[in-house]
């Protein structure tokens, strides 16, 4: 039988173009939808099943993956310090019994409350945080994301750079790995974690604010005799009772413990974008001596005095800046002397560390330990010259 060509093309059209709109339609029902609200249409309980799922998919990324990751880990720290304070009134009456009743004793003991965050680097429970947060505490309480309640004992606490080590009965607790600070990228996304203004004990949650690496290497004043150099910084919100919780990257590893902000005046405790945590590799370090000693030995000899430049002392000496110090003395025999270092130098790097002032020479030297074999970059007769110092036990 003849079936006419012109037949077969116009019946072939016409089911391509059935099969085209029967898939096209039910498309162009789902576009509508987000691009004309305005608009009534009708989705099946499939169709509006799959646009939920698509949502929710998109809102799934890497930082929601890291933070359900890494959050059991992250405690809020509750302390209980033993402060003496000076009645100013005690001592007016001696030890008349009559007054002493009204004004009390000279010296008196108070319990004082505090809180922080801190977060398990190992499963059989071992936390840190800030020195500032536990270092002092007669009682420790750690909270856990599952609701429950463990004491805590220091294992050892460092002053200087402001890190504690703690310790929790128990196993298979879950912990942030600790990952490393030397390959951190400026601009990479972050994640900060802990008990902002004690908020964790609410829900049992830490608060996770999100931010970028805003720089590295930061060489900060110190603070109650503490120092913090080579610090990372962060836009990521941190603000009172973050310190000691943990900046993880996108990778959920631990890159730093967030421990100081910058503020925006007089009376302002809030961030304003300028967070700072310490770098985990040194964390690594003093961990490890804490676990090993339960404190950090710093008892060596340098040999040295040192005054800080100034704008005229600078052009002096041809610098363009004053950044560095100068040295004043070496004492005979000492570590300084032997190492060929003599007065009138002017320090600028020691062992890659830029000395900004005093305070920053002061500070790069708690990084060492007795035995070690530092570099030190000075300025001598208009020459930059580099030498060896060895630093030995204090005798």
């Amino acid at each position: 039988m003849y079936i006419d060509r012109k037949i077969v093309v116009l019946v072939t059209f016409l089911i391509v173009t059935a099969a085209v709109l029967f898939i096209w339609e039910p498309w162009q029902k789902e576009a509508y939808f987000f691009e004309r609200p305005d608009q009534d249409y009708s989705l099946t309980a499939y169709q509006r099943q799959q646009l939920n799922n698509n949502i929710d998919n998109s809102r799934r990324n890497i930082i929601t993956e890291t933070v359900g990751k890494v959050s059991p880990a992250v405690v809020g720290i509750n302390v209980i310090e033993i402060r003496q304070y000076r009645n100013p009134f005690g001592n007016f009456f001696g030890d008349d019994p009559f007054f002493r009743q009204f004004f009390g004793t000279p010296n008196y003991n108070q319990r004082v409350q505090g809180l922080g965050s801190g977060f398990l680097i190992s499963p059989d429970g071992y936390i840190i945080t800030n020195d500032h947060v536990a270092g002092n505490a007669a009682e420790i309480t750690v909270t856990m994301t599952n609701g429950k309640h463990y004491p805590a004992e220091i294992i050892g606490s460092d002053p200087v750079s402001d890190i504690c080590l703690l310790k929790i009965d128990g196993s298979d607790f879950p912990y942030i790995p600790l990952g490393n600070s030397e390959e951190i990228i400026i601009g990479e996304w972050v994640i900060a974690l802990g008990n902002p203004f004690g908020l964790f004990e609410l829900n049992d949650k830490p608060t996770v604010t999100v931010g970028v690496i805003s720089a590295t290497g930061m060489n900060l004043e110190p603070l109650n005799n503490r120092y913090y150099l080579n610090m990372i910084q962060t836009d990521a919100a941190i603000n009172g009772g973050n310190s000691g919780g943990p900046l993880v990257n996108s990778l959920g590893e631990a890159i730093g413990m967030n421990t100081l902000i910058f503020t925006g005046g007089t009376g302002s405790t809030g961030n304003i974008g300028l967070g700072f945590a310490i770098p985990i590799n040194k964390i690594k370090r003093i961990v490890t001596e804490l676990k090993e000693n339960g404190s950090i030995n710093r008892d060596f000899d340098i040999g040295l005095r040192i005054q800080g430049l100034d704008a005229q002392t600078a052009k002096a000496y041809g610098l363009e800046s004053v950044k560095g110090v100068i040295v004043t003395q070496v004492l005979p025999n000492s570590p300084a002397a032997k190492g060929g270092i003599k007065p009138y130098d002017v320090i600028l790097e020691v062992e890659g560390y830029e000395i900004t002032n005093e305070n920053t020479l002061i500070g790069v030297f708690q990084e060492f330990r007795a035995g070690q074999t530092i570099n030190i970059k000075l300025l001598r007769d208009n020459e930059i010259i580099t030498k060896k110092m060895k630093l030995e036990k204090s005798r």
